[in-house]
C-alpha cells in the first residue's frame, strides 16, 4: 500500500483538480480541431491492461518527455514519450503517472492511478499554445485523480511499501533544469528519486520495458485504424513522386514533393527523417543529407512514412529517375520483390518474427549467386546487410516481444541488395540500390497488406510514371 502522509486539505482531489488560472468557463481541449483523435476510454482500457499484467503489491511509474533544445533558445518541436501517450493520450512536457496495482484507499478517495501535469498559465499559453490543465486532464483525458506537477514535490510517498517499482532508466543529461520550477521534468524526476526506497530492494528497471513491449504489439481496432490513415497518406506521398519525378531534380525536392503530401493530408510529421537517396546514396540505409542532383541513370530508394496522431507509417519504393529500369536495374529490383513476396508470406499467425526474414534471405542468397554476383552463397550478405521486420506503431521501429507472430501485430517487410561501387562483382551493378517495403497486419488466419495502394511491380511503377502528373 502507498501512504500519503502530506494529503491534507489543500491537496485533495477535489480541490487539486479545479484549474483557478481561467476559471470554469475555457476547457481547453488537447486538439481543438482534429476530430479523429482517439477516445479517453481508449487510454484507460491500456492501462487497465497493463494493471492486468502487474504483480500483486506493485506500482509503475512513467515520465512524459521533455523539452529538448535545437540550438540556442530555440527548442526542438516536442513529442510525447510513446509510452506515456499510450497509456495518457496527453501530449504535453513535464508529468508523470502513477498506475497501481491494486486501489489505494486514503480516506474517502479510492483510486489506482493518479498524474501530475503542468497547470494552465495563461502568459506561457500566449507563448507556446493552450494547455489543458487540470480540468482539460480530467474532462478530456478521463483521469479522475490529478494534480499540479508544482505539488509532486509535496506529495510524500512511502515506495517501501511495495514488493515493486517499475520505471525506465534513461539519461537525464538532455534535461533542462528550470530553476523557477518546481514541477519541470527535471525537478519530478529529481523528487522521485528521493522517494524511492533507500535500499533499492524493491526497483525494477527492467520488467516494465517487458511489459509495455507486450501491449503495444498487439494493436487495437482503434490504433489500426489511425496506422491506416497514415499508410493512406505515405502511398498517395509515393504516388505523387512517381508521376513527378525526372532527371534534373534533386533529393530535395523529390523529398519535398513526399513531404507536402503529408502534411497536406493532414499528418503532423514526419515519422522519421525521409530517406531519399539516388544513385550511390540509394546503397546508404540510413541516407538522409538528400542533396544530390538526380541523373537519369539513377534509381531512387524512397523509404518515408507519415505520422498522423502518433502512428507513423513506414513504406519503401525504389524507381528509376529515368522512368524506365535498365536491364541490370530491374533484375536486381526483381529479386528483391521476389524476397520481399516469399517474405509476406510467411507473415501468419504462429510463425516466428524472424521468419519473413529467413525467406526472404533464401531468395536474395540464391539469385545473387544465380548471376554471379557473389562467389558464394554466404557472400549475400555483403549486398544484404539488415533484416527485413519490424514492428509499426507509435514508434517507427515500435517495440515489441520479437517472438511468434499473432493477430494485431503490424510489422513491416523491407528486403534489400545495396552494391556501392568498388564492390566484389562485376561494375554493371554498382551504385544499383534496391529497398521494397510494406507494412503488413496479421491477421487471425493471415496478413493483410495495407500498403497495397502504391504499386512496386516494375511494369505498373513505368506505368505511372509515364503519367507525370503534377502533383496536386
Amino acid at each position: 500500500m502507498i501512504v500519503f502522509l502530506a494529503i491534507i486539505a489543500h491537496h485533495s482531489p477535489c480541490i487539486a483538480q479545479q484549474d483557478t488560472s481561467q476559471g470554469n468557463k475555457d476547457t481547453v481541449l488537447t486538439n481543438l480541431y482534429d476530430k479523429d483523435l482517439l477516445p479517453a476510454n481508449f487510454y484507460k482500457g491500456r492501462r487497465e491492461a497493463l494493471r492486468t499484467i502487474l504483480p500483486e503489491n506493485s506500482m509503475a511509474t512513467f515520465f512524459s518527455s521533455s523539452v529538448k533544445n535545437r540550438s540556442n533558445d530555440v527548442d526542438y518541436e516536442f513529442h510525447q514519450d510513446p509510452n506515456f501517450y499510450y497509456l495518457t493520450g496527453y501530449n504535453e512536457p513535464n508529468a508523470i503517472l502513477f498506475v497501481f496495482k491494486e486501489f489505494q484507499i486514503i480516506g474517502e478517495d479510492r483510486f489506482n492511478e493518479l498524474i501530475f501535469v503542468q497547470p494552465r498559465d495563461l502568459s506561457m499559453e500566449l507563448w507556446h499554445g493552450r494547455r489543458l490543465g487540470l480540468e482539460g486532464v480530467k474532462n478530456k483525458l478521463g483521469f479522475e485523480y490529478a494534480y499540479n506537477n508544482e505539488d509532486f514535490a509535496d506529495f510524500a510517498v512511502d515506495l517501501s511499501k511495495y514488493d515493486k517499482v517499475f520505471y525506465f532508466l534513461d539519461d537525464n543529461a538532455d534535461i533542462k533544469d528550470d530553476k523557477k520550477a518546481r514541477g519541470d521534468l527535471y525537478s519530478l524526476k529529481k523528487h522521485f528519486s528521493e522517494k524511492l526506497d533507500s535500499t533499492k530492494r524493491n526497483i525494477d528497471l527492467v520488467m516494465l520495458k517487458e511489459m509495455m513491449a507486450s501491449l503495444r504489439q498487439v494493436k487495437e481496432d482503434e490504433e489500426i485504424r489511425l496506422l491506416k490513415k497514415a499508410i493512406e497518406i505515405t502511398c498517395k506521398a509515393q504516388a505523387n513522386l512517381l508521376r513527378s519525378l525526372k532527371p534534373g531534380m534533386t533529393e530535395y525536392q523529390a523529398e519535398a514533393i513526399v513531404e507536402f503530401v503529408f502534411k497536406t493530408e493532414g499528418a503532423e510529421y514526419p515519422g522519421f527523417p525521409s530517406i531519399i537517396g539516388g544513385g550511390e546514396n540509394a546503397c546508404v540505409l540510413h541516407y538522409t543529407s538528400n542533396r544530390k542532383s538526380l541523373t537519369e541513370k539513377d534509381l531512387l530508394v524512397v523509404d518515408v512514412g507519415a505520422e498522423y496522431h502518433g502512428y507513423s507509417a513506414d513504406i519503401t519504393r525504389t524507381m528509376p529517375v529515368s522512368g524506365k529500369f535498365s536491364e541490370e536495374q530491374r533484375i536486381i529490383y526483381n529479386i528483391v520483390l521476389e524476397a520481399q513476396n516469399y517474405g509476406i508470406k510467411a507473415c501468419v499467425p504462429g510463425n516466428k518474427f524472424w521468419e519473413p526474414n529467413q525467406e526472404a534471405i533464401k531468395i536474395i542468397m540464391k539469385r545473387l549467386y544465380q548471376y554471379g554476383i557473389t562467389k558464394n552463397r554466404q557472400d549475400y550478405r555483403k549486398y544484404f546487410m539488415h533484416g527485413t521486420s519490424h514492428y509499426l506503431g507509435l514508434d517507427v521501429h515500435d517495440v515489441g516481444l520479437y517472438g511468434v507472430l499473432s493477430e494485431g501485430n503490424v510489422l513491416t517487410v523491407e528486403p534489400g541488395i545495396y552494391i556501392p561501387e568498388g564492390s566484389d562483382c562485376d561494375p554493371k551493378w554498382w551504385n544499383i540500390g534496391v529497398r521494397i517495403e510494406d507494412d503488413i497486419l496479421i491477421t487471425k488466419s493471415g496478413h493483410e497488406v495495407l500498403s497495397d495502394c502504391v504499386p512496386k511491380n516494375p511494369t505498373e511503377i513505368e506505368q505511372i510514371m509515364a503519367e507525370k502528373v503534377v502533383p496536386e
